[in-house]
């Protein structure tokens, strides 16, 4: 093969599959968090000025250094995909039903307030600064669904579900924390010429006008103005992902919104999202570094709201939700099953990282703390929900082989014939004859051990 040659179509297709799964996004992932934490604690100096090389046109307002690129442009790309999921959810996913949205969104909203809660009190008790509060609200979809997706193998799929739309819900409750909290300057020109691109591309949307020439123009445009507006520019690609169509019309296999996503999915897992990890991940992990996480408020907070608000604020926020309101757990979730999800949805990575530069811009040492924070809580969830989800598995896999179990051998599931009478009758005579079976081994055991050659 010719060294960097154009793959073939078939290796094309295989390589767009394998990025359309949980798992290989989430392994490319860390693969480049991982990447990013060598590079920047070996060659520091290098890692630095890769990251604040800018390049880009300064008459547009887009000279912008390359982790700037990753964390306002690429990224929009993921939240495009994101505003897809969340349109497609509210269309036909399980936010359709108010009753069976009911709990996830209350266990959104609870799992973002309870771990500003404990980053606020951490902070006004130890006198840190609370500007953090939002860190760690966030969940990040790709590493939980690949966390799930690798241990959790027997697992319902009402459990992923659950946990799918709680992350959408998360995000994009995160995305209005970040418009509304970490906008300080709007420029109102600029943000009236996005509004005006989003409309059209709503209007051509909606006229069914096709052509990728038309659409990604427009919205690198709606894109650009986004952010010389000062509000964060991933806001452009979840609202033109929420103005797609993910309904079937007569005849069609799939809606334009799944279409797309199908495409632009491969591009976001396997680009936008590593290379943001690579240029935001780069935390120096000294042994100072790691020792001041529990020692200073800030990212203690962090660390404490990720690993246990979130657990807290899921898990009792679907608790208050099925006693107090007529929403209901799926039948085939355990309330452990939820606690899992709940420790799971601590890693927050991706967009606390985000948060987090937003948070404290201008203050590189605190922001590389809390990046510091956001790795050690994200990780410390993946491990704990780890655990967590493979006892359930382990419980799920007894349950199934329970279920499975057909010892009278007529077809049927034993499990299901425990109230008739005659099964009961059945399973007594199939003791009765295993335990005249045992008996009779045992008599010829015990006259083969009384023969005089018998090497019993």
């Amino acid at each position: 093969r010719t060294l960097l040659g154009r793959l073939s179509l078939p290796e094309r297709n295989y390589l767009a599959e394998a990025l359309r799964t949980e798992t290989v996004g989430g392994v490319i992932l860390l693969v480049a968090a991982v990447a990013a934490l060598v590079w920047a604690n070996t060659f520091g100096s290098g890692y630095a000025s890769v990251s604040n090389f800018h390049f880009g046109p300064d008459s547009l307002g887009l000279n912008l250094s390359v982790a700037h690129w990753a964390a306002d442009g690429l990224l929009a790309i993921f939240f495009f995909v994101a505003g897809v999921e969340l349109k497609r959810e509210l269309v036909a996913g399980e936010l359709r039903d108010p009753r069976a949205a009911a709990l996830p969104v209350v266990a959104a909203l609870c799992g973002m307030a309870v771990p500003a809660v404990v980053y606020t009190l951490v902070n006004v008790v130890g006198g840190g600064s609370t500007d953090g509060w939002a860190v760690p609200t966030a969940t990040d979809i790709a590493f939980a669904l690949a966390v799930l997706a690798v241990i959790g193998t027997s697992l319902p799929n009402a459990l992923r579900a659950f946990l799918l739309t709680l992350a959408v819900v998360d995000d994009l409750f995160a995305i209005l924390i970040i418009a509304v909290f970490f906008t300080e300057q709007i420029n109102f020109t600029a943000l009236i010429g996005a509004f005006i691109g989003l409309a059209v591309f709503y209007l051509l949307l909606r006229r069914n006008v096709r052509g990728w020439y038309i659409y990604i123009p427009l919205a690198l445009v709606i894109w650009g103005l986004m952010y010389n507006s000062g509000i964060h520019a991933t806001i452009a690609g979840v609202a033109m992902g929420l103005m797609l169509r993910c309904t079937r019309r007569e005849g069609e296999n799939h809606s334009p919104g799944e279409h797309i996503e199908h495409l632009i999915r491969p591009l976001s897992a396997g680009l936008a999202v590593p290379l943001f990890a690579l240029f935001s991940a780069g935390v120096s992990l000294s042994g100072g570094a790691l020792a001041d996480v529990f020692t200073r408020p800030e990212t203690l907070g962090v660390v404490l709201g990720l690993v246990v608000g979130k657990t807290v604020g899921i898990f009792g926020g679907t608790w208050l939700a099925t006693r107090f309101t007529k929403a209901e757990l799926n039948k085939e979730l355990a309330w452990a099953d939820v606690f899992a999800v709940a420790s799971l949805a601590g890693i927050g990575f991706t967009v606390s990282l985000l948060i987090g530069e937003l948070a404290f811009v201008g203050n590189e040492e605190t922001i590389n703390e809390i990046k510091a924070a956001v790795l050690i809580g994200s990780l410390t969830a993946a491990v704990l929900s780890g655990v967590l989800l493979k006892l359930r598995v382990r419980r799920h896999r007894e349950l199934h082989e329970a279920e499975e179990l057909d010892e009278d051998q007529d077809g049927v599931p034993d499990i299901y014939e425990q109230d008739d009478p005659a099964y009961h009758l059945r399973m007594a005579a199939i003791y009765e004859k295993k335990a005249a079976e045992h008996r009779r081994l045992a008599q010829l055991a015990g006259a083969a051990s009384n023969e005089p050659d018998s090497p019993a």
